[in-house]
């Protein structure tokens, strides 16, 4: 996909436009592969925290926290959303928000009196990184042709994955590795690990400018504030009271809400897993990090093609399946080799579930209610995701075992997984 200025297919959106949407990807995605799953996550737990265990579960606990308001503000704010019109403007204030918060780590030096610090800051940041997606995605059925839903969000979830692999690589080449970072950062203090914090944010920042600049959004209603407020939580409401008219969409929420939890709690504890248990260096974390995003881009973007020929729920499946069998066996094993085969293997099918799901809501979602059916979207990814890291940190506090506490995310996989197969793609 380049950036000209043709027509998408059955669209009016320039080509321009839509691959400054899916550019928006490669930026924000720098956020969750740095800071909550493989290279901050991992420093708290070593660096701040006073030991793995507790690390681990209060980290579980702050990110159990953020996904709790994201579920219960999310159809909110989507519902007044549909109301008001235009989405780029709550995009644009939840990046300014992820972008602060995250530069603000910088600040958390490797001392047991920055637990809080470190734990308040990055639950913001993680919510204001939430909440941006959801109006993110509802932009994708105004901008692409509806035979093409499944190429184009797997080419933007590939393009993030890819920006979360060049995010740390730079994070690796300049800071992380050298023994003498660059501007001299002291590694006493841990600052060439602090460092890609404020990395995050510049990214975030310099590359999620294409989108406001270049792709349109929907229109103002010309309501009121106070009135688009009114207006969402009646539809939000009357929404909530009619769910039985919109069965499908329901039932596709129940699935993801469960297998959902299972990806998110993956992502929040891989490096945490990595390090405790497989005695990972940062460093190694991070080249772990960059082998697993080469292989979820690949995975995101070639099943993009099954997407549009096949359907998003034999995908999903597909990917749900392979999910639960590589997470397995990293379970058992105690070679570090095994891991990284198993763990590479894994990220081919993450992308998938993800891309998938996006394009399934895309598809089943009524226009006039996008932003609210988003809004719900991302509360299926949130109700119960405050339930995987909190269950996994307290079984790993209660077995005194970090795979214990990792077992959870193959439950959540095949539980999903079993919810998804009564649902018709129609």
């Amino acid at each position: 996909m380049v950036a000209k200025d043709t027509q998408a297919e059955g669209r009016g959106t320039t080509s321009r436009a839509l691959f400054a949407w899916c550019l928006f990807d490669w930026a924000n995605s720098a956020f969750p592969t740095v800071i909550t799953t493989f290279v901050f996550a991992a420093y708290f737990t070593k660096g701040i925290a006073s030991d793995a265990v507790s690390g681990t579960a209060l980290w579980g606990y702050a990110m159990s926290a953020s996904a709790l308001a994201v579920a219960v503000t999310g159809p909110v704010l989507g519902a007044v959303a549909d109301h008001a019109g235009r989405r780029k403007p709550w995009i644009f204030a939840f990046t300014v928000l992820c972008v602060l918060a995250s530069a603000s780590l910088w600040f958390a030096r490797p001392e047991a009196s920055f637990v809080l610090y470190a734990l308040v800051l990055a639950a913001v940041a993680n919510f204001a990184f939430e909440m941006g997606v959801i109006f993110y995605n509802a932009m994708l059925p105004d901008l692409a042709d509806r035979s093409r839903l499944g190429r184009v969000s797997g080419w933007a979830w590939g393009l993030g994955y890819a920006g979360g692999l060049s995010c740390l690589v730079v994070g690796l080449v300049l800071f992380v590795q050298p023994e003498r970072p660059l501007f001299g950062l002291d590694r006493e203090t841990a600052e060439h690990v602090r460092i890609t914090a404020p990395l995050v944010a510049v990214w975030v920042a310099v590359f999620s400018l294409p989108l406001f600049l270049w792709t349109p959004d929907t229109p103002a209603s010309g309501l009121s504030l106070v009135e688009c407020v009114r207006r969402g939580l009646s539809t939000l409401t009357s929404t909530l009271r009619r769910v039985h008219e919109y069965k499908t969409i329901a039932r596709f929420l129940l699935a993801r809400m469960i297998y959902t939890d299972g990806l998110n709690t993956l992502f929040a504890f891989g490096g945490i897993y990595a390090a405790g248990t497989f005695g990972m260096s940062f460093t190694e974390i991070m080249i772990f990090g960059i082998g697993l995003n080469v292989t979820a881009g690949l995975g995101a973007t070639a099943f993009g093609w099954l997407d549009d020929r096949a359907g998003s729920k034999p995908t999903i499946l597909i990917s749900l399946a392979a999910l639960s069998v590589f997470s397995a066996a990293m379970l058992v094993i105690e070679s570090q080799t095994l891991f990284w085969f198993f763990g590479l293997g894994l990220g081919v099918f993450v992308g998938p579930a993800q891309a998938a799901s996006r394009t399934f809501m895309a598809r089943l979602a009524p226009p006039h209610l996008r932003n609210e059916m988003f809004g719900l979207y991302a509360l299926s990814g949130k109700a119960t995701a405050f339930i995987g890291p909190a269950l996994l940190g307290w079984i790993t506090v209660a077995m005194n075992s970090q795979r214990w506490g990792m077992a959870t995310v193959v439950v959540f996989f095949v539980l999903g997984g079993l919810l998804l197969l009564p649902v018709r793609e129609d």
